[in-house]
């Protein structure tokens, strides 16, 4: 319903509560099989280089392939900081096929490097690739799930990106079982893995919709009303019955076709400062904390406990399932006790965690099977909460900033967390004094202990609240916030 003030186009809406009224459908199943596949390709990315197949082959050092790393994380940061804008600009659909097609190109051409030079310019260019995916996916997610599912929804499609990091590690029990093959062929064909699998899910991503709270927003209401309307058709033909929606519940807007960057920069700093000191917090502490132990695990397992390259795999097993079933077991609880207490909760124990294997490796107490077992306990809890991390900036800006809020947050904690697979290399040295390292898992342990805290002390109450009662989007009419106070926290 279009309606005229003073001359401004605004639109009243009962697009948002239609969306989050609907019960769990294949339509949702749909969703998350076609845009939750980023993350397993990003796990199976960094699966692949963490394991440093071409270490070897292109002649390089502990603290080159630690560099490797941190090149891929740079490069998710560009895509992130670029195509985050043009995810709220341009929508979200377009980007997410753009930045798979990216990524394909950046990974495919990759494995056929020659030169550390070469590899290093491919993995930038894929990590453009999964940076931008991060942006336009997580919010076409958020948009897209119903608030009662929202919660264990996001957390458990962040958390598949370790079933992609399993998948990899599945590949590498046959690509790497034989030191030559491993060292010249091996490690090229574990980078085609990827663009294989995406070649498929763009097929997928055809025939998800725009995300119809966008287009609400950008005054293309009559396409908003006619995708929800599709949506609803698809449910009841199933089977399901769908109840009215009350007009109270309707949102009006002036559609805001862009944000100016001074408004952008007003949103973070003036209007929700302390959203913004919650956001940098979790995403700095927890992509320190990956990038750190991820990166270099199989270096700690080689020169510390003299496990072989292809042996890795074994140990990585368990490790990668312990961070899979970390969202998916807690995940729900994030809907049900709350956002604050299980980013508390999850950030905490996983510190706890880490500060007692950091003892216990220093004293010489731990073998390969044991450090595993640490890793799987501590990620468990950490993989939650690093999940969360992405659920909490996307869900607690306006809608019309939602890309350039994850694209910000998460370049600023990949900028940090790019340091530390090079700082970490530098610790492992060539395995011959614990100190240093177990100085590093201290550290880490630190870290996400304090990103406990602060989310427990300035997090929001965002469960099960529609995403314009959390934050009110720019473009409402008369809008001052005051979801902001309805989601149980200040700015």
């Amino acid at each position: 319903m279009v309606t005229s003030n003073a001359g401004a186009r605004q639109v009243r809406s009962l697009v948002p509560a239609r969306m989050d009224r609907l019960p769990w459908t294949k339509f949702h199943w749909t969703v998350i099989f076609g845009l939750g596949v980023s993350w397993i390709l990003d796990g199976l990315e960094v699966q692949i280089v963490a394991t440093a197949g071409f270490q070897h082959d292109l002649h390089m050092s502990s603290a080159q392939v630690g560099l490797t790393g941190t090149i891929y994380l740079l490069g998710e940061v560009v895509g992130a900081l670029y195509f985050g804008r043009l995810a709220d600009k341009l929508g979200r659909k377009r980007l997410f096929i753009l930045t798979l097609a990216i990524y394909l190109a950046g990974s495919g051409i990759g494995g056929l490097a020659f030169a550390m030079w070469f590899l290093w310019i491919f993995r930038f260019i894929a990590g453009m690739g999964i940076g931008g995916e991060y942006t336009a996916i997580n919010s076409a997610i958020d948009e897209l799930i119903p608030s009662h599912y929202r919660g264990r929804v996001d957390i458990a499609v962040n958390g598949t990106y370790w079933a992609g990091a399993a998948l990899g590690a599945t590949a590498n029990l046959f690509l790497l079982a034989d030191t030559g093959f491993a060292n010249s062929w091996g490690w090229r064909i574990g980078f085609f893995i990827g663009p294989l699998l995406g070649l498929i899910i763009i097929y997928v991503r055809r025939h998800i919709p725009e995300s119809p709270r966008w287009l609400m927003t950008h005054g293309r209401e009559d396409e908003a009303e006619s995708t929800v309307d599709e949506i609803e058709a698809d449910i009841r033909a199933a089977g399901h019955e769908l109840p009215e929606v009350d007009d109270s519940k309707a949102l009006e807007v002036s559609p805001l076709p862009s944000v100016p960057f001074r408004q952008v920069a007003r949103v973070f700093l003036r209007e929700y400062p302390k959203r913004t000191f919650l956001g940098l917090s979790m995403m700095i502490t927890q992509s320190f904390l990956y990038n750190a132990i991820f990166f270099t695990y199989a270096l700690v397992l080689q020169k510390f406990y003299g496990v072989s390259l292809s042996g890795i795999t074994f140990y990585f097993f368990p490790f990668a399932v312990g961070n899979l079933l970390g969202p998916l077991v807690l995940g729900p609880l994030f809907d049900t006790i709350g956002r604050r207490k299980m980013i508390f909760g999850t950030y905490a124990l996983s510190g706890l965690v880490l500060a007692v294997s950091a003892a216990l490796f220093q004293a010489g107490l731990l073998n390969a099977t044991t450090q595993t077992i640490f890793w799987c306990v501590a990620f468990f809890f950490a993989s939650a909460g690093a999940s969360s991390a992405y659920l909490t900036v996307s869900e607690i800006f306006p809608l019309e900033l939602r890309g350039q809020a994850i694209s910000y947050f998460f370049a600023i904690g990949q900028i940090a967390g790019a340091v530390a697979p090079v700082l970490y290399g530098s610790m492992i040295g060539d395995g011959s004094s614990r100190g240093p390292l177990a100085a590093g898992y201290y550290l880490g342990a630190a870290v996400m202990a304090a990103g406990g805290i602060i989310a427990l002390i300035f997090g929001v109450n965002a469960e099960r609240q529609s995403l314009e009662s959390i934050a009110d989007p720019l473009s409402k009419v008369g809008g001052g916030n005051e979801g902001a106070g309805q989601a149980g926290a200040g700015r």
